[in-house]
């Protein structure tokens, strides 16, 4: 029989709380920054705070990410390869890099995971990655299903595919456009965020087509009805985006998808099964559409050239849309009423598009009957118009409260022989620990079984939580010996797990794997003289370093490069039938900067340049 395939669900944490958050709503692995050189310069930890959550990850057997995923200076590769060493040592299970530079430092045996900033999009790149020795590797967000397939049929690590949360419109780790008008490097960490910018359409004259749209800004993803399609092509690791998140979003879309993948696991148990342990109880009912989000899109998972380009971009508004919840009734003064089953509250945030395109926001300051409700502000909307919740008031009440608890199923069994009272705990990860304690004990005078396993049940405090146990109903047993027992026997458990808790190990690099091209651009990302070195073991022989390490931009330079197309998402495919709906020479501005689009029909793909 074909063993099955353990299934991770990796959920993003700012910090440690949220990481041990996204662990009790059923995350198996979490990624989180450490105090430097990971890809968002704002979601940064301590060493200490990284032990916490892998200490707390760890007795599920789920697992904590560390990211260090930024291109790494020359000056700056000692300093990296201590963090790397501190975080092998409190436990972190694998890192997330971006810089091959890091294959040439002294590492502890510690897994590493290839970043989304590799720019994995082909098989060929795929099993370069693999033959480096990375143990799972994160694929583009760009791909549809069969590049997936493909790249499964010449790969045996795992792969892992986003399917939540924000989009950038360019390929990870190929957009340079912050860099280069900002000296603000997306490969360091300090994205300027310049795709949700507001920009006119010009043509090469100078008029202007469309004024003042974000059409670069792209809706968020949302797989959650495809996840059996991803699994089908060979995806084994689901990761959610959003390091930059806080708690309430984290345990909201965790706690969907975990249901959702579970859904998918329970169908095919022969063929699936959960990365880590623990049953998860939650208090509330998950919903996407009350988190953060532009809207949401499938994005390229199941088309090359999605029929509708309309579905993928917010170039309205980069800001969050929430829930819709109906249409105005009637709107006088600050008195809305809106045709809506839904139940709002006082201090919910409402946002609708204004007469001029704008997106606004009103606040609720007393709901007066279902749909009506007096707000703080005084404002005109017409009848028809779309209200969205972008801040539901009591559903983010409650889930900035506790919301969840993860804990393992336990058996327990009471044995008293030769003056020995044994207890042995078997646990739903695969232990089997056993505890005596010397004791005299003598027949009860009634029956003591609810009595003991009431005292077995006594697990507070722990993760554990009692399934079943087998007591001894006619032995009386002090209260407070078997209370010892429990927790002496309990806290060997833990041990035990501790000992034995499986860990990854780096994979062999093999030194005769070729390259997939044998000269690098500034967009092939070599910062230092390490990641040179790596690919001249691999038969690169032309290096042209990153822009981060003082190459200059070019007219010909991509400062994006999209597999979104704007004439696409405008109508205007140069291969449908409304080509001429917008002309060939085609421009972005934005204050007093200007981008040249460039379009490469035949891979379907868009850049912006310098003119």
């Amino acid at each position: 029989m074909t063993p099955s395939t353990e299934i991770e669900l990796l959920a993003p944490a700012r910090d440690a709380d949220i990481a041990i958050a996204a662990i009790d709503h059923g995350a198996d692995a979490v990624y989180m920054g450490a105090s430097h050189h990971g890809a968002r310069a704002d979601a940064t930890n301590s060493i200490d705070d990284v032990r916490r959550a892998c200490d707390y990850a760890h007795r599920f057997n789920a697992k904590i990410y560390a990211t260090v995923n930024t291109l790494v200076y020359d000056k700056e590769l000692k300093e990296v390869e201590r963090l790397i060493q501190d975080l092998y040592r409190i436990g972190v299970d694998a890192l997330i890099v971006q810089d091959l530079g890091l294959l040439r430092l002294d590492l502890p045996p510690i897994a590493l995971h290839a970043s989304t900033q590799c720019d994995l999009r082909t098989p060929q790149k795929a099993r370069f990655l693999e033959a480096l020795g990375f143990s799972q590797l994160v694929m583009a967000r760009e791909l549809i299903l069969d590049e997936i397939t493909a790249i499964r049929k010449v790969t045996s690590v795992p792969l892992e595919a986003f399917v939540h949360g924000a989009l950038c419109v360019s390929y990870s780790g190929r957009c340079a456009i912050s860099q280069v008008l900002k000296g603000r490097s997306a490969n360091r960490g300090e994205c300027a965020q310049l795709c949700r910018l507001p920009y006119d359409l010009v043509d090469g004259k100078g008029n202007t087509l469309v004024e003042g749209k974000h059409l670069l800004s792209l809706r968020d993803m949302s797989r959650h009805d495809r996840l059996e399609q991803m699994l089908a092509a060979g995806v084994s690791s689901f990761k959610i985006e959003g390091r930059l998140k806080d708690a309430a979003y984290v345990k909201n879309v965790v706690a969907f998808y975990r249901h959702a993948l579970d859904t998918v696991i329970d169908r095919h148990p022969d063929r699936y099964r959960r990365a880590s342990f623990g049953s998860v109880e939650l208090s509330f009912k998950p919903r996407l559409e009350k988190s953060f989000n532009r809207g949401f899109t499938h994005y390229f998972l199941d088309a090359r050239r999605p029929e509708d380009g309309t579905a993928i971009a917010s170039i309205d508004t980069p800001k969050s849309q929430g829930e819709f919840l109906g249409r105005v009734v009637r709107c006088i003064d600050n008195s809305l009423t809106i045709d809506t089953s839904a139940t709002l509250a006082n201090g919910d945030g409402l946002s609708y598009f204004d007469a001029q395109g704008q997106f606004s926001g009103a606040r609720v300051n007393r709901v007066v009957s279902r749909g009506t409700v007096l707000l703080r502000e005084h404002i005109t909307i017409p009848r028809g118009t779309p209200i969205y919740r972008t801040a539901d008031k009591a559903f983010n009440d409650f889930l900035n409260k506790p919301s969840a608890s993860r804990t393992i199923a336990v058996e327990a069994e009471l044995r008293y022989t030769n003056g020995l009272l044994t207890l042995t705990l078997n646990d739903e990860r695969g232990h089997r620990v056993t505890h005596a304690i010397d004791c005299d004990l003598q027949a009860a005078a009634k029956p003591q079984n609810d009595r003991q396993k009431a005292e077995l049940t006594k697990l507070g405090g722990t993760i554990y939580r009692l399934n079943e146990a087998l007591v001894l109903g006619d032995v009386f047993i002090p209260a407070s010996l078997l209370a010892r027992l429990r927790r002496e026997t309990v806290e060997l458990l833990d041990r035990t797990h501790a000992i034995t808790r499986p860990v990854d190990k780096r994979r062999p690099e093999d030194k005769s794997a070729p390259s997939p091209v044998t000269a690098l651009t500034p967009a092939d990302n070599v910062a230092n003289r390490l990641a040179g070195q790596v690919y001249r073991d691999h038969g690169v022989t032309s290096i042209i370093p990153a822009l981060e390490a003082g190459t200059d931009a070019t007219p010909s330079t991509p400062l994006m490069h999209t597999r979104y197309c704007l004439r696409r998402q405008l109508g205007a495919c140069l291969k449908g039938k409304n080509a001429d709906k917008l002309p060939r020479d085609l421009y972005l501005k934005t204050g007093t900067t200007l981008l040249r689009i460039n379009f490469d029909c035949h891979n379907c793909e868009m850049t912006l340049t310098l003119p």
